[in-house]
């Protein structure tokens, strides 16, 4: 009908990112959705807001958010999309996770992830933001990137606050968060996953986590690694649209 406002879509970034890694996707996306993309605790203009921790990223999300709305988020942002979910079924209409987890099921293992989480919260704070930017881009997970997305990406890591992302990894980090494997069939709404081509370890998750899942479909974005959603936005982009 002639008129009517798009529905709303709100998209959560990844660690160390901002809202504006999505603006490419947003860009593609066109007039299909009102987007909303916040910064996340612990991250740019919301790098100083105490506490940052799942329970408070949802409430923020849920009172910028109209009463329904669609939900994407990549990694970091794709776990606390899953939580909140999961927390707040009558709110979310559909749900995208990109190259995301539901966490760590072994309580050892995620012991061990929430004590290398805290190590290198330490480290951040310590040598400060642009040791720790050299040392996440060199990661294996962003093998194979474009120069020039890995330049944008770095970029955007220089503009963190090392004591947000500190309280980020111990807040939201994958060692702090409950595992959701064993809730995933409590979601009845649609669910995308989508993973990049070259991204084998969340490419790997996707494919267990679907046949948990009711309603899913799972998209492997050619020539994406990990950060399909500042390699590929138009491909994410058409995904996002078919909602």
């Amino acid at each position: 009908m002639r008129g009517m406002a798009p529905p709303t879509i709100v998209l959560l970034h990844g660690f160390t990112q901002t809202g504006r890694s999505w603006e490419p996707t947003v860009a593609a996306l066109g007039e299909r959705y009102r987007a909303l993309a916040p910064d996340i605790r612990g991250h740019g203009t919301a790098a100083g807001a105490r506490p940052v921790d799942f329970a408070s990223v949802r409430a923020d999300v849920l009172a910028l958010a109209p009463e329904r709305f669609a939900l994407a988020g990549y990694s970091m942002g794709g776990r606390l999309a899953l939580g909140l979910a999961l927390a707040a079924p009558e709110r979310v209409s559909r749900l995208v996770l990109v190259g995301a987890s539901p966490g760590i099921a072994d309580p050892a293992e995620r012991r061990a992830r929430r004590a290398a989480d805290d190590a290198l919260a330490d480290r951040v704070e310590a040598e400060g933001i642009e040791a720790f930017a050299r040392a996440w881009a060199a990661l294996p997970l962003w093998d194979g990137q474009p120069s020039a997305v890995a330049a944008a990406a770095h970029a955007m890591r220089l503009e963190q606050s090392p004591a947000g992302l500190a309280a980020a990894l111990r807040g939201l980090g994958t060692g702090a968060m409950e595992s959701l494997w064993e809730r995933l069939p409590e979601l009845t709404i649609p669910v995308a996953l989508v993973v990049g081509e070259r991204d084998a370890k969340f490419r790997a998750i996707a494919e267990r986590m679907a046949p948990a899942l009711a309603d899913v479909t799972l998209d492997v974005v050619p020539g994406a690694g990990h950060a399909v959603q500042l390699e590929m936005p138009a491909a994410l982009a058409a995904i996002l649209a078919r909602g």
